[in-house]
């Protein structure tokens, strides 16, 4: 490549400036072209990401209202503020209840006698089991740890939900052992094997047992159980929290002897709060798309979606969902979002929304507002309820047909009950476990039952009360079948329902024996002849078709033709999956900066292409300039050598003359 920094020299005309000057009135057009090709493209991004930033608002409240849940929310109210509650939407219903609080829940502590001192004085030695709930430790006591505070770390370090203490009287040292949890069923035992030979006297080991036949501590707090009566109905837990007595409501005790009327009613502002929130993002959309394709009058120019088609078919498509009639509600008493108080301002684009009106629809026709904007099933049948669908379920009126009906599962007692059996100490207690889960005891009261019937009413009582089954949301009804034979039935349905008897003391007189129960059978059956598989009473379809994804919760012990379901797709769940396909990873708004993404890398592209030919160009001057100017530099020498030989010849010439 030629010397550029020596161009110039020949002709003091073809210099580098010159060649720079060149290149540039060359590149200049080109490069100006590219710049605004690119300029053009990173704001079109920009104003996609704009766009797409503003229709993924909307979904979250659309994504909302598109949850029945949601439009039936609910808010509970105390009249005593030491009873305190809480709602879940989805679970509740309206109801008013009086609560009665009997008794507060309590963990149980102990005391011991009084020691000298705390770390040096012996307790004994042994072995010593400790226990609360369904916790226990076996401890060994000997040499190292044999003193109060020894055996108070024994214990702590057990971690069986059982803390202990040493406490200085004053006037001596004592142990204290307190329960972690309250209730009844947590209350604290103590059993010694104690190396004096003696487990439950007062010396050695022993002076600390605790249990139901020997109470050699103190016991200074009782374990009690929390009592409410709930509209006159008893109800016992072991704290103070009671989650699981009504559907949706939660509550908590928190003094005795007061009493509250809870009201749950529906919260038609919170809906319409929802609604309002829908609105407004709407609304913020139809300003972004104002200002991104909308015409300035003041400038005289269009945004930069000016004419986009891209943005008018967006536009269209979600007119479309918002403004038609929802299918399947064609002659319900709410139709269409007008209906309801939102409007359509058809100069801006806006949505107006009419509070009032919507409150009083909702509280008129609760069952369409829902369906207006969420998925709704309808079924023909009161044996049928609609539960949910799936993504592959589409609006439709499907068929219902169940070939096996749900079963709970239970045990059959061996012979009949009689009247006038005689609970005592040695026929007292039964064990159970249900539906494979749970295991748990009862203790009758000792007393003579004049009827069978008497008898039964009490084994339902032990078993409604007891903590265990309360705890894992179990539950067991007991009967007598037509023969007269203690029946036991699990609350659940399916084939993991169940009840057993692990054992039961003396149980001839109540006609029992330890017995495997027989499990329940789950629901079987198709919707609009699409298979469907069943968990309990719960059938969902899993079969291709317009159904797929449906569930449905049979009734109990109901089969055959079981009517139609009608699921209908509101505008909510419509809107969302719109909204999921305009800015989704394959919608159409990623193609469109997909295809400017790919024309920036072809600008880059040409922008190298157009580097080399300059490059090129440049060097063609470069070297085409070099040769002009050397042959500049040789004429400009010939000329003047041909100077100085006329010069030269010049004196000659004057003296010939």
């Amino acid at each position: 490549m030629a010397n550029i920094s020596a161009l110039g020299i020949g002709s003091g005309v073809l210099n580098s400036d010159l060649v720079d000057q060149l290149v540039e009135a060359e590149r200049a057009p080109k490069e100006n072209r590219l710049d605004t090709r690119t300029q053009k493209a990173e704001l079109l991004i920009s104003a996609y990401g704009t766009l797409k930033s503003a229709i993924t608002e909307l979904r979250l409240p659309m994504r909302q209202l598109s949850a029945p849940d949601n439009l039936k929310a609910f808010s509970a109210t105390s009249s005593n503020e030491d009873v305190s509650v809480t709602v879940d939407s989805a679970k509740a219903s309206r109801g008013t209840y009086n609560v009665n609080v009997l008794s507060l829940a309590q963990s149980q502590s102990l005391a011991s006698s009084t020691f000298a001192d705390r770390d040096s004085t012996s307790v004994g030695t042994g072995s010593f089991t400790i226990s609360s709930g369904d916790k226990s430790a076996t401890l060994t006591i000997d040499g190292s740890n044999n003193t109060l505070q020894g055996l108070a770390d024994e214990i702590n370090e057990a971690g069986i939900g059982v803390s202990a203490g040493v406490i200085d009287t004053g006037s001596g040292f004592r142990l204290v052992l307190s329960s972690e949890e309250t209730g009844e069923a947590n209350a604290i035992s103590v059993s010694v094997t104690d190396d004096d030979g003696n487990n439950d006297d007062a010396a050695g080991l022993s002076q600390f047992v605790f249990n139901d036949t020997t109470q050699n501590m103190q016991e200074t707090i009782a374990a009690k159980d929390a009592k409410v009566e709930i509209n006159g109905i008893e109800i016992t837990r072991s704290t103070n929290s009671f989650t699981d007595v009504i559907d949706g409501l939660s509550f908590e005790a928190k003094a005795e002897g007061v009493t509250s009327t809870i009201k749950v009613e529906q919260d038609f502002g919170a809906v319409a709060d929802r609604v309002g929130a829908f609105v407004e993002k709407f609304n913020a959309l139809q300003t972004t798309i104002k200002g991104l394709s909308g015409f300035n009058a003041e400038t005289g120019q269009g945004g930069i979606l000016s004419g986009d088609t891209t943005i008018r078919s967006i536009q269209a498509q979600l007119r479309n969902v918002l403004g038609r009639v929802v299918p399947g509600l064609e002659n319900a008493s709410i139709r269409t979002l007008a209906d309801v108080g939102i409007t359509t301002d058809y100069e801006t684009g806006g949505l107006s929304f009419d509070r009032a009106k919507f409150e009083e629809q909702l509280k008129k026709n609760p069952d369409d507002v829902t369906a207006l904007f969420a998925e709704q099933g309808r079924t023909s049948s009161a044996d049928v309820e609609f539960l949910g669908s799936g993504s592959g379920t589409t609006r439709g009126n499907y068929a219902i047909n169940i070939t096996q009906a749900a079963t709970q599962g239970g045990v059959l007692g061996d012979s009949a009950l009689a009247d006038g059996v005689v609970i005592d100490s040695t026929n007292d207690e039964i064990e159970f476990t249900v539906d494979g889960s749970t295991n748990f005891t009862i203790q009758l009261s000792q007393q003579t039952y004049a009827s069978a019937a008497d008898l039964v009413a009490e084994i339902q009582s032990q078993i409604d009360s007891n903590s265990a089954l309360n705890a894992a949301g179990q539950s067991v009804r007991v009967g007598l079948d037509s023969n007269g034979v203690l029946q036991f039935t699990s609350g659940a349905f399916g084939s993991s329902s169940n009840v057993s008897i692990l054992s039961v003391e003396n149980g001839a007189a109540l006609g029992l024996s330890a017995k495997t129960g027989t499990l329940g059978k789950d629901v079987a059956g198709t919707v609009n002849g699409q298979e469907a598989t069943g968990d309990g009473r719960v059938l969902t379809v899993t079969g291709a078709g317009g159904a797929k994804g449906m569930q449905l919760q049979v009734a109990g012990y109901k089969d055959g033709d079981l009517g139609r379901v009608n699921f209908i797709e509101g505008i909510g769940e419509q809107a969302v999956n719109l909204v999921t396909d305009i800015v989704g990873a394959d919608g159409i708004l990623d193609a469109k900066t997909d295809s400017l993404s790919r024309d920036l890398e072809r600008i880059q592209e040409e922008r190298i292409r157009l580097e080399d030919r300059i490059a090129s160009y440049r060097e063609r001057l470069v070297s085409q300039f070099t040769a002009a100017d050397s042959l500049i530099s040789q004429l400009n020498s010939t000329g003047d050598y041909l100077t100085q030989q006329l010069a030269a010849l010049a004196p000659q010439n004057n003296s010939n003359r």
